[in-house]
């Protein structure tokens, strides 16, 4: 839905309550300077930062950020 919204101009009573500063992403996606893709659940490297995780999946994300492991340093 927010992808929808970010593409359309048109201005709908779902979306009147969206305050004008936040308008500035159509902005952006207009001049091009930014493209908002669908990203499925798998594959959302944000959730390290936003949700519990189990174990394997803390190291997981936490090695497609490229980040270290720093207790396996010297």
């Amino acid at each position: 839905s927010a992808i929808k919204i970010s593409h359309n101009a048109v201005q709908h009573s779902k979306t009147k309550h969206i305050e004008i500063h936040h308008h500035f992403i159509r902005d952006h996606i207009k001049r091009g300077d930014i493209d908002i893709i669908y990203i499925i659940t798998q594959e959302q490297l944000a959730d390290i930062f936003t949700k519990p995780l189990d174990e394997a999946r803390f190291r997981e994300l936490r090695h497609e950020l490229n980040i270290i492991d720093s207790s396996n340093v010297a």
